[in-house]
Protein backbone atom coordinates (compact mmCIF):
# COMPACT_ATOMS: atom_id res chain seq x y z
CA UNK A 1 0.00 0.00 0.00
CA UNK A 2 1.34 3.42 -0.96
CA UNK A 3 2.03 5.97 1.72
CA UNK A 4 -1.03 8.15 2.32
CA UNK A 5 -0.82 11.91 2.03
CA UNK A 6 -2.32 14.20 4.65
CA UNK A 7 -5.10 15.02 2.19
CA UNK A 8 -5.88 11.31 1.73
CA UNK A 9 -6.08 10.82 5.49
CA UNK A 10 -8.29 13.84 5.89
CA UNK A 11 -10.73 12.53 3.29
CA UNK A 12 -10.96 9.13 5.01
CA UNK A 13 -11.07 10.27 8.62
CA UNK A 14 -13.42 13.22 8.19
CA UNK A 15 -15.85 10.92 6.38
CA UNK A 16 -15.51 8.33 9.15
CA UNK A 17 -16.39 10.99 11.76
CA UNK A 18 -19.78 11.74 10.20
CA UNK A 19 -21.41 8.92 12.17
CA UNK A 20 -20.80 10.70 15.47
CA UNK A 21 -23.60 13.17 16.19
CA UNK A 22 -22.51 14.19 19.69
CA UNK A 23 -20.60 17.30 18.75
CA UNK A 24 -21.64 20.78 19.77
CA UNK A 25 -19.90 23.90 20.91
CA UNK A 26 -22.79 25.61 22.65
CA UNK A 27 -21.81 26.55 26.16
CA UNK A 28 -18.11 27.04 25.48
CA UNK A 29 -16.50 30.05 27.04
CA UNK A 30 -14.22 32.49 25.30
CA UNK A 31 -10.68 31.95 26.58
CA UNK A 32 -8.70 34.99 27.63
CA UNK A 33 -6.52 36.36 24.86
CA UNK A 34 -5.63 39.61 26.58
CA UNK A 35 -1.94 38.80 26.23
CA UNK A 36 -2.30 39.07 22.45
CA UNK A 37 -0.84 35.61 21.89
CA UNK A 38 -4.04 33.57 21.70
CA UNK A 39 -5.25 32.11 18.42
CA UNK A 40 -8.89 31.37 17.67
CA UNK A 41 -12.11 31.83 19.59
CA UNK A 42 -14.97 29.65 20.69
CA UNK A 43 -17.48 32.46 20.41
CA UNK A 44 -20.46 31.71 18.17
CA UNK A 45 -19.46 28.14 17.41
CA UNK A 46 -22.04 25.39 16.95
CA UNK A 47 -22.56 21.77 16.05
CA UNK A 48 -20.15 21.58 13.11
CA UNK A 49 -21.78 24.66 11.62
CA UNK A 50 -23.10 27.85 13.17
CA UNK A 51 -23.67 31.41 12.03
CA UNK A 52 -22.04 34.53 13.43
CA UNK A 53 -24.04 37.79 13.78
CA UNK A 54 -22.71 38.89 10.38
CA UNK A 55 -24.06 35.71 8.75
CA UNK A 56 -20.64 34.08 8.35
CA UNK A 57 -20.63 30.30 8.65
CA UNK A 58 -18.40 29.00 11.45
CA UNK A 59 -17.35 25.36 11.53
CA UNK A 60 -15.58 22.76 13.61
CA UNK A 61 -12.99 20.44 12.16
CA UNK A 62 -14.62 17.08 12.88
CA UNK A 63 -12.31 14.11 12.41
CA UNK A 64 -11.23 10.78 13.80
CA UNK A 65 -7.64 10.46 14.93
CA UNK A 66 -7.81 6.99 13.36
CA UNK A 67 -10.44 4.58 12.13
CA UNK A 68 -8.32 1.58 13.08
CA UNK A 69 -9.97 -0.11 16.07
CA UNK A 70 -9.32 -3.17 18.19
CA UNK A 71 -13.02 -3.45 19.12
CA UNK A 72 -15.62 -5.30 17.05
CA UNK A 73 -18.87 -3.41 17.75
CA UNK A 74 -21.43 -4.85 15.33
CA UNK A 75 -23.01 -1.47 14.48
CA UNK A 76 -19.74 0.36 13.78
CA UNK A 77 -18.36 0.70 10.27
CA UNK A 78 -14.85 1.00 11.74
CA UNK A 79 -14.97 -2.24 13.76
CA UNK A 80 -11.88 -4.45 13.59
CA UNK A 81 -13.58 -6.94 11.25
CA UNK A 82 -14.71 -4.25 8.80
CA UNK A 83 -13.07 -3.99 5.38
CA UNK A 84 -13.14 -0.21 5.21
CA UNK A 85 -10.15 1.81 4.06
CA UNK A 86 -8.01 2.70 7.08
CA UNK A 87 -5.93 5.70 7.99
CA UNK A 88 -4.31 7.27 11.03
CA UNK A 89 -3.21 10.78 11.92
CA UNK A 90 -0.19 11.45 14.08
CA UNK A 91 -0.52 13.92 16.95
CA UNK A 92 1.48 16.45 14.99
CA UNK A 93 -0.71 16.07 11.90
CA UNK A 94 -3.92 16.81 13.80
CA UNK A 95 -2.35 19.88 15.39
CA UNK A 96 -1.09 21.05 12.03
CA UNK A 97 -4.46 20.53 10.32
CA UNK A 98 -6.34 22.34 13.06
CA UNK A 99 -4.06 25.37 12.97
CA UNK A 100 -3.91 25.53 9.17
CA UNK A 101 -7.70 25.29 8.87
CA UNK A 102 -8.09 27.99 11.50
CA UNK A 103 -5.61 30.34 9.86
CA UNK A 104 -7.52 29.95 6.60
CA UNK A 105 -10.67 30.91 8.48
CA UNK A 106 -12.30 27.53 7.74
CA UNK A 107 -12.92 26.60 11.38
CA UNK A 108 -13.14 27.95 14.92
CA UNK A 109 -12.59 24.66 16.72
CA UNK A 110 -11.95 20.93 16.74
CA UNK A 111 -14.10 17.87 17.39
CA UNK A 112 -11.83 14.86 17.82
CA UNK A 113 -12.84 11.23 18.18
CA UNK A 114 -10.97 8.02 17.48
CA UNK A 115 -11.04 4.28 17.09
CA UNK A 116 -9.24 2.37 19.85
CA UNK A 117 -5.63 1.68 18.90
CA UNK A 118 -3.34 -0.55 20.98
CA UNK A 119 -5.29 0.23 24.18
CA UNK A 120 -7.75 2.77 25.60
CA UNK A 121 -4.92 4.50 27.51
CA UNK A 122 -2.66 4.77 24.45
CA UNK A 123 -5.50 6.26 22.40
CA UNK A 124 -6.60 8.71 25.09
CA UNK A 125 -3.00 9.77 25.76
CA UNK A 126 -2.55 10.77 22.10
CA UNK A 127 -5.82 12.73 22.11
CA UNK A 128 -4.76 14.57 25.26
CA UNK A 129 -1.40 15.37 23.68
CA UNK A 130 -3.20 16.94 20.74
CA UNK A 131 -5.33 19.16 22.95
CA UNK A 132 -2.41 20.07 25.19
CA UNK A 133 -0.19 20.97 22.23
CA UNK A 134 -2.91 23.16 20.74
CA UNK A 135 -3.40 25.01 24.01
CA UNK A 136 0.13 25.30 25.34
CA UNK A 137 2.31 25.32 22.22
CA UNK A 138 0.06 26.85 19.56
CA UNK A 139 -1.83 29.10 22.03
CA UNK A 140 -5.08 27.98 20.42
CA UNK A 141 -8.11 29.58 22.12
CA UNK A 142 -10.78 28.00 19.97
CA UNK A 143 -13.27 25.34 20.96
CA UNK A 144 -12.11 21.75 21.57
CA UNK A 145 -14.43 18.79 22.01
CA UNK A 146 -12.81 15.43 22.83
CA UNK A 147 -14.56 12.09 22.62
CA UNK A 148 -13.16 10.32 25.64
CA UNK A 149 -12.46 6.61 25.97
CA UNK A 150 -14.45 5.15 28.92
CA UNK A 151 -11.81 2.54 29.83
CA UNK A 152 -8.96 5.06 29.86
CA UNK A 153 -7.35 5.86 33.21
CA UNK A 154 -9.00 8.54 35.38
CA UNK A 155 -5.76 10.56 35.24
CA UNK A 156 -6.04 10.85 31.45
CA UNK A 157 -9.71 11.88 31.64
CA UNK A 158 -8.75 14.49 34.25
CA UNK A 159 -6.07 15.88 31.96
CA UNK A 160 -8.43 15.90 28.97
CA UNK A 161 -10.87 18.08 30.88
CA UNK A 162 -8.18 20.69 31.51
CA UNK A 163 -7.73 21.37 27.80
CA UNK A 164 -11.11 20.52 26.25
CA UNK A 165 -14.22 22.69 26.41
CA UNK A 166 -16.47 19.65 26.22
CA UNK A 167 -16.01 15.93 26.80
CA UNK A 168 -18.35 13.25 25.51
CA UNK A 169 -18.69 9.56 26.27
CA UNK A 170 -21.12 7.63 24.09
CA UNK A 171 -23.55 5.24 25.77
CA UNK A 172 -24.01 3.90 22.22
CA UNK A 173 -27.29 1.99 22.75
CA UNK A 174 -30.41 2.52 24.90
CA UNK A 175 -30.17 -0.69 26.94
CA UNK A 176 -27.42 -2.66 28.64
CA UNK A 177 -28.65 -5.83 26.92
CA UNK A 178 -28.22 -4.29 23.48
CA UNK A 179 -24.74 -3.03 24.36
CA UNK A 180 -23.76 -6.48 25.62
CA UNK A 181 -25.06 -8.16 22.45
CA UNK A 182 -23.72 -5.69 19.87
CA UNK A 183 -20.60 -4.31 21.58
CA UNK A 184 -19.36 -7.05 23.95
CA UNK A 185 -16.01 -5.33 24.60
CA UNK A 186 -17.78 -2.28 26.02
CA UNK A 187 -19.24 -2.06 29.52
CA UNK A 188 -22.32 -0.04 30.45
CA UNK A 189 -20.99 0.10 34.00
CA UNK A 190 -17.64 1.44 32.80
CA UNK A 191 -19.33 4.08 30.66
CA UNK A 192 -21.44 5.30 33.57
CA UNK A 193 -18.45 5.27 35.90
CA UNK A 194 -16.57 7.53 33.47
CA UNK A 195 -19.58 9.86 33.15
CA UNK A 196 -19.86 10.07 36.90
CA UNK A 197 -16.18 10.94 37.22
CA UNK A 198 -16.54 13.77 34.69
CA UNK A 199 -19.57 15.13 36.55
CA UNK A 200 -17.68 15.12 39.86
CA UNK A 201 -14.64 16.87 38.33
CA UNK A 202 -16.86 19.54 36.80
CA UNK A 203 -18.58 20.14 40.13
CA UNK A 204 -15.24 20.35 41.91
CA UNK A 205 -13.95 22.87 39.37
CA UNK A 206 -16.81 25.23 40.22
CA UNK A 207 -16.04 25.21 43.92
CA UNK A 208 -13.92 27.87 45.60
CA UNK A 209 -10.87 26.72 47.57
CA UNK A 210 -10.47 27.45 51.29
CA UNK A 211 -8.21 30.35 50.29
CA UNK A 212 -10.96 31.88 48.17
CA UNK A 213 -9.42 31.02 44.80
CA UNK A 214 -11.33 29.39 41.97
CA UNK A 215 -10.16 25.97 40.90
CA UNK A 216 -8.75 25.07 37.50
CA UNK A 217 -11.42 24.92 34.78
CA UNK A 218 -12.66 21.49 33.72
CA UNK A 219 -14.72 20.90 30.56
CA UNK A 220 -16.73 24.13 31.06
CA UNK A 221 -19.15 23.29 28.22
CA UNK A 222 -20.10 20.05 29.96
CA UNK A 223 -20.36 16.52 28.68
CA UNK A 224 -22.62 14.94 26.09
CA UNK A 225 -23.40 11.49 24.77
CA UNK A 226 -24.93 9.73 21.78
CA UNK A 227 -27.42 6.91 21.35
CA UNK A 228 -27.91 4.96 18.14
CA UNK A 229 -31.58 4.72 17.23
CA UNK A 230 -32.96 1.65 15.48
CA UNK A 231 -30.00 -0.72 15.77
CA UNK A 232 -31.83 -2.71 18.44
CA UNK A 233 -35.44 -3.26 19.42
CA UNK A 234 -35.68 -0.45 21.99
CA UNK A 235 -38.75 1.74 21.54
CA UNK A 236 -38.84 5.51 21.92
CA UNK A 237 -40.08 5.28 25.49
CA UNK A 238 -37.00 3.24 26.46
CA UNK A 239 -34.69 5.65 24.63
CA UNK A 240 -36.18 8.74 26.28
CA UNK A 241 -36.21 7.00 29.65
CA UNK A 242 -32.48 6.39 29.30
CA UNK A 243 -31.98 10.03 28.34
CA UNK A 244 -33.96 11.27 31.34
CA UNK A 245 -31.83 9.09 33.60
CA UNK A 246 -28.61 10.43 32.09
CA UNK A 247 -29.69 14.06 32.43
CA UNK A 248 -30.72 13.53 36.05
CA UNK A 249 -27.76 11.46 37.24
CA UNK A 250 -24.85 12.84 35.22
CA UNK A 251 -26.00 16.41 34.45
CA UNK A 252 -25.33 15.98 30.73
CA UNK A 253 -25.47 19.02 28.49
CA UNK A 254 -26.98 17.06 25.62
CA UNK A 255 -28.02 13.61 24.51
CA UNK A 256 -27.70 13.17 20.76
CA UNK A 257 -29.70 10.68 18.72
CA UNK A 258 -28.26 9.08 15.60
CA UNK A 259 -30.45 6.99 13.32
CA UNK A 260 -28.81 3.63 12.60
CA UNK A 261 -27.44 3.34 9.09
CA UNK A 262 -26.84 -0.12 7.59
CA UNK A 263 -23.14 -0.85 7.08
CA UNK A 264 -21.20 -3.21 4.79
CA UNK A 265 -20.82 -6.84 5.94
CA UNK A 266 -23.24 -6.20 8.78
CA UNK A 267 -24.01 -8.70 11.52
CA UNK A 268 -27.26 -10.64 11.21
CA UNK A 269 -28.23 -9.17 14.58
CA UNK A 270 -28.67 -5.78 12.92
CA UNK A 271 -31.76 -4.65 10.95
CA UNK A 272 -31.53 -4.61 7.17
CA UNK A 273 -33.09 -1.17 6.82
CA UNK A 274 -32.51 2.09 8.62
CA UNK A 275 -35.24 3.73 10.70
CA UNK A 276 -36.99 6.77 9.23
CA UNK A 277 -35.03 9.95 9.85
CA UNK A 278 -38.26 11.48 11.14
CA UNK A 279 -37.97 9.16 14.14
CA UNK A 280 -34.63 10.72 15.01
CA UNK A 281 -36.15 14.19 14.66
CA UNK A 282 -39.14 13.34 16.84
CA UNK A 283 -36.77 12.10 19.55
CA UNK A 284 -34.96 15.45 19.51
CA UNK A 285 -38.31 17.26 19.82
CA UNK A 286 -39.37 15.02 22.72
CA UNK A 287 -35.97 15.47 24.38
CA UNK A 288 -36.54 19.24 24.21
CA UNK A 289 -39.92 18.84 25.89
CA UNK A 290 -38.38 16.83 28.73
CA UNK A 291 -35.60 19.34 29.32
CA UNK A 292 -37.34 22.69 28.92
CA UNK A 293 -41.13 22.24 28.92
CA UNK A 294 -41.86 20.17 32.02
CA UNK A 295 -43.05 17.01 30.26
CA UNK A 296 -42.43 13.50 31.60
CA UNK A 297 -41.37 10.51 29.49
CA UNK A 298 -44.73 8.75 29.84
CA UNK A 299 -46.55 11.86 28.67
CA UNK A 300 -44.72 12.10 25.36
CA UNK A 301 -44.01 8.41 24.70
CA UNK A 302 -46.53 6.54 26.85
CA UNK A 303 -47.52 4.30 23.94
CA UNK A 304 -43.94 3.25 23.29
CA UNK A 305 -43.32 4.98 19.98
CA UNK A 306 -43.60 8.65 19.08
CA UNK A 307 -46.08 9.70 16.43
CA UNK A 308 -44.17 10.25 13.20
CA UNK A 309 -46.93 12.39 11.70
CA UNK A 310 -47.21 14.87 14.55
CA UNK A 311 -44.63 16.62 16.70
CA UNK A 312 -44.87 15.28 20.29
CA UNK A 313 -46.28 18.47 21.82
CA UNK A 314 -49.10 18.67 19.26
CA UNK A 315 -49.76 14.93 19.65
CA UNK A 316 -50.06 15.39 23.43
CA UNK A 317 -52.35 18.39 23.06
CA UNK A 318 -54.71 16.54 20.70
CA UNK A 319 -54.81 13.57 23.09
CA UNK A 320 -55.56 15.86 26.07
CA UNK A 321 -58.20 18.21 24.72
CA UNK A 322 -59.57 18.59 28.25
CA UNK A 323 -56.53 20.78 29.05
CA UNK A 324 -57.53 23.31 26.39
CA UNK A 325 -58.27 26.01 25.45
CA UNK A 326 -55.71 27.83 27.59
CA UNK A 327 -56.59 31.37 28.65
CA UNK A 328 -53.50 33.33 27.68
CA UNK A 329 -54.10 36.03 30.28
CA UNK A 330 -54.80 33.72 33.22
CA UNK A 331 -52.97 30.43 32.69
CA UNK A 332 -49.81 29.64 34.68
CA UNK A 333 -46.49 29.31 32.91
CA UNK A 334 -46.66 25.50 33.05
CA UNK A 335 -49.91 25.47 31.05
CA UNK A 336 -48.64 27.98 28.50
CA UNK A 337 -45.56 25.84 27.85
CA UNK A 338 -47.86 23.02 26.72
CA UNK A 339 -49.52 25.04 23.99
CA UNK A 340 -48.36 23.92 20.52
CA UNK A 341 -46.58 26.73 18.73
CA UNK A 342 -45.34 28.38 21.94
CA UNK A 343 -41.63 28.26 22.67
CA UNK A 344 -39.99 29.08 25.99
CA UNK A 345 -39.13 32.63 24.88
CA UNK A 346 -42.68 33.24 23.68
CA UNK A 347 -44.09 32.10 27.01
CA UNK A 348 -41.68 34.32 28.93
CA UNK A 349 -42.72 37.28 26.77
CA UNK A 350 -46.39 36.56 27.46
CA UNK A 351 -45.79 36.41 31.23
CA UNK A 352 -43.86 39.69 31.09
CA UNK A 353 -46.47 41.42 28.90
CA UNK A 354 -49.34 40.40 31.23
CA UNK A 355 -47.82 42.61 33.94
CA UNK A 356 -48.60 45.64 31.78
CA UNK A 357 -52.08 44.71 30.61
CA UNK A 358 -54.13 42.19 28.69
CA UNK A 359 -52.38 40.25 25.93
CA UNK A 360 -54.37 40.29 22.69
CA UNK A 361 -54.23 38.08 19.62
CA UNK A 362 -52.26 40.60 17.61
CA UNK A 363 -49.63 40.78 20.36
CA UNK A 364 -48.82 37.07 19.99
CA UNK A 365 -47.68 37.61 16.44
CA UNK A 366 -45.01 40.06 17.58
CA UNK A 367 -43.97 37.69 20.36
CA UNK A 368 -43.00 34.96 17.91
CA UNK A 369 -45.84 32.51 18.54
CA UNK A 370 -46.54 30.01 15.75
CA UNK A 371 -50.23 30.81 15.59
CA UNK A 372 -50.98 28.30 12.86
CA UNK A 373 -50.42 25.66 15.55
CA UNK A 374 -51.56 27.59 18.60
CA UNK A 375 -54.95 28.93 17.47
CA UNK A 376 -57.07 25.84 18.27
CA UNK A 377 -55.62 25.65 21.79
CA UNK A 378 -55.89 29.22 23.13
CA UNK A 379 -58.40 31.88 24.04
CA UNK A 380 -57.75 35.62 24.55
CA UNK A 381 -59.20 38.99 23.52
CA UNK A 382 -59.55 38.91 19.76
CA UNK A 383 -59.67 35.12 19.49
CA UNK A 384 -61.81 32.25 20.76
CA UNK A 385 -60.66 28.68 20.18
CA UNK A 386 -62.87 26.39 18.15
CA UNK A 387 -62.54 23.09 16.36
CA UNK A 388 -60.97 21.07 19.17
CA UNK A 389 -62.22 17.75 17.77
CA UNK A 390 -59.32 15.29 17.61
CA UNK A 391 -60.01 14.10 14.05
CA UNK A 392 -60.16 17.65 12.71
CA UNK A 393 -56.98 18.66 14.52
CA UNK A 394 -55.08 15.62 13.33
CA UNK A 395 -56.13 16.24 9.76
CA UNK A 396 -54.97 19.82 10.09
CA UNK A 397 -51.54 19.13 11.58
CA UNK A 398 -50.58 15.64 10.39
CA UNK A 399 -49.45 16.58 6.84
CA UNK A 400 -45.66 16.98 6.58
CA UNK A 401 -44.68 20.45 7.87
CA UNK A 402 -42.97 22.91 5.61
CA UNK A 403 -40.01 22.97 7.99
CA UNK A 404 -38.92 21.05 11.05
CA UNK A 405 -39.53 22.75 14.37
CA UNK A 406 -38.47 21.99 17.94
CA UNK A 407 -41.88 23.16 19.14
Amino acid sequence: MSRRTLTDKLAILSDAAKYDASCASSGGERRDSSDGKGVGSSGGSGICHAYAPDGRCISLLKILMTNFCIYDCAYCVNRVSSKVERARFSVEEVVRLTMEFYRRNYIEGLFLSSGIIRSPDDTMADMVRIAKTLREVENFRGYIHLKTIPDASPELIDEAGKYADRLSINVELPTERALSDLAPEKSATGIRRAMGAVRLKREESREVTHTGKTRARFAPAGQSTQMIVGADGADDRAILGQSANLYANYKLSRVYYSAFSPIPDASRMLPLVKPPLMREHRLYQADWLLRFYGFEVDEVAGKGMLDLDLDPKTAWAIAHREAFPVDINRAPREALLRVPGFGVKTVDRIIDARKRGAVRYEHLVAMGAVLKKAKPFITLPGWAARGLEAADLRARFAPPPEQLSLF
